[in-house]
Parts: C-alpha cells; sequence; structure tokens
C-alpha cells in the first residue's frame, strides 16, 4: 500500500480516528483516545507509532518488525542460487 492520503477525524472527548489511505483504496484505521493529544499533527505521529508497534504482528515469531536487510531481500537465502528459476 503506497499512502497517498491521511484523514483525521477528532470525534470528541479525546477520541481521533486517524484513517491511512493507499493508491489503491485500501485504508488503515487508527483510533486514538488521548485526552492530552489537541493537535492533528500530534495525533497523526501517534498514530503511526501504534502502526509502527504492530509491526511485529504476523511476522517470524511476531517478534520485532522487519528489519532492513529482510525489507530488501527476495526471499532467497540459498547463495550462490538465482532466484528464478532460468532454463536454457
Amino acid at each position: 500500500m503506497n499512502l497517498v492520503h491521511t484523514r483525521v477525524v477528532h470525534e470528541g472527548a479525546g477520541n481521533w480516528v486517524v484513517d491511512f489511505i493507499g493508491d489503491d483504496g485500501e485504508a488503515v484505521s487508527v483510533k486514538v483516545n488521548d485526552d492530552a493529544v489537541t493537535s492533528e499533527d500530534v495525533v497523526v505521529e501517534h498514530a503511526r507509532q501504534i502502526l509502527v508497534e504492530l509491526t511485529g504482528f504476523g511476522t517470524r515469531g511476531a517478534g520485532a518488525g522487519v528489519n532492513s536487510y529482510d525489507a530488501l531481500s527476495n526471499g532467497n537465502f540459498d547463495i550462490g542460487e538465482p532466484s528464478v528459476d532460468r532454463r536454457h
């Protein structure tokens, strides 16, 4: 999902909803409950931090989020083996 829009709705009494909307129409919503948050910029950053904390969900062993090596890897861990089966 490539983020193209962020929508922030203040529901009152410290309740905020942040929608992260992608270019394909998919969206992720985060509800933030914080009476101390007073600006949209702060609530968006707080919602991003919540998503970062969730990046471990569904990963190997539900450990830490994907590191930069894993993010760039093509998943081929066999040294010297091509990532695609090529036959000539």
